[in-house]
């Protein structure tokens, strides 16, 4: 007997990409129609439910629109890039970026993530001029003018810089971490600690942020009789557990533990080598995370005020519309004692 094979049948043909003439005709519009409405076209009054009809036919189809296509009608993109930080991110800065993102994409921006910032930025603008982005938000401090001018040349209309310094050519948000120090010894030397310990994290990237915080400290005290010590600190418990251990020997009567990551780490640590907090040592971080709150003692920190995402993306928005704008440059990092149970 001969078997006949089990023949599969043949795979069926692969749909068609859905076009804005099939959303037309679903919704009962012009293409026209389909282009103002899903492009948020304001030069155009659309009604309500014209607009809703349009959405939910492309819903139903699956149709989004060609972004390359709209960026040549357009001129150029509604890309936004932001290089991903080299630093570790924490909880304020996720939420900060998140905010941004949000605001961003209601003005109808996409943003991307891509790549790192770093120290060599001006290199990595090459790469991320080849994505041709309308704007760019650079973390950090490594982007140089001649980076801006590659990025500019290409077509991006906004750059934007979140570091201690500004750059030539840039939009600049102007992080002052030395005030988040300052206010950290200034309420320590007010609660009568003069023996002031510092924490300089181990993690790479966050010099960038604990440096400044140091300098503030040391501005905040000089001419004081405090003095101030340095301590090197990895974020891990074997780390926390040495520094712990000698701690006495040291002879510090008060930490600020450069966050709230960081001085909940030491915080146990020390409670585990049985210093008293705040009898022997006073403790205070940054960020004003809401976990220093649960802890016993309850965290005395420095509450950071970041940008307003919102108003970030005003920014970009701003710049965008009229790159020949002069580049603005704002202050934007506020800082204020949160006083706790630890110090």
């Amino acid at each position: 007997m001969v078997q006949i094979p089990n023949t599969p049948p043949p795979p069926a043909p692969p749909r068609s990409v859905p076009t804005s003439a099939d959303v037309a005709r679903l919704a009962g519009v012009s293409r026209a129609t389909v282009s103002y409405v899903l492009n948020n076209t304001s030069a155009v009054r659309i009604s309500e439910p014209t607009r809703r009809r349009v959405h939910a036919a492309a819903r139903e189809l699956g149709y989004v629109p060609h972004a390359a296509a709209r960026s040549l009608r357009a001129g150029h993109s509604r890309m936004v890039l932001m290089p991903a930080p080299n630093f570790p991110v924490g909880p304020l800065y996720s939420r900060f970026i998140a905010e941004v993102q949000w605001a961003l994409g209601r003005l109808d921006y996409t943003v991307v993530q891509y790549g790192t910032a770093g120290p060599h930025d001006d290199e990595a603008a090459r790469a991320w001029a080849e994505l041709r982005p309308v704007a760019v938000l650079v973390p950090g401090s490594g982007l140089g003018a001649r980076g801006v001018a590659v990025l500019k040349r290409s077509g991006a209309r906004a750059v934007v810089t979140l570091a201690p310094e500004p750059v030539e050519g840039a939009h600049a948000l102007l992080m002052d971490h030395e005030a988040v120090g300052h206010c950290a010894a200034r309420h320590l030397y007010a609660r009568g600690r003069r023996r002031i310990g510092v924490v300089m994290p181990g993690d790479a990237g966050l010099e960038l942020f604990s440096v400044p915080r140091l300098a503030g400290v040391r501005h905040a005290l000089r001419g004081t009789d405090a003095t101030v010590t340095e301590l090197p600190l990895a974020h891990d418990e074997e780390s926390a557990a040495r520094l712990a251990a000698r701690w006495r020997g040291l002879g510090l009567d008060a930490v600020f533990a450069y966050n709230d990551e960081y001085a909940m780490l030491l915080m146990r640590a020390l409670q585990d080598e049985g210093v008293a907090i705040p009898g022997e040592t006073a403790v205070i971080g940054a960020d004003d995370l809401m976990l220093g709150r649960l802890l016993r003692p309850r965290l005395s920190t420095v509450h950071i005020e970041l940008p307003s995402g919102r108003d970030l993306a005003e920014l970009v928005d701003r710049a965008v519309r009229d790159p020949a704008t002069a580049p603005e440059r704002h202050k934007v990092l506020g800082a204020s004692v949160v006083h706790r149970d630890s110090s």
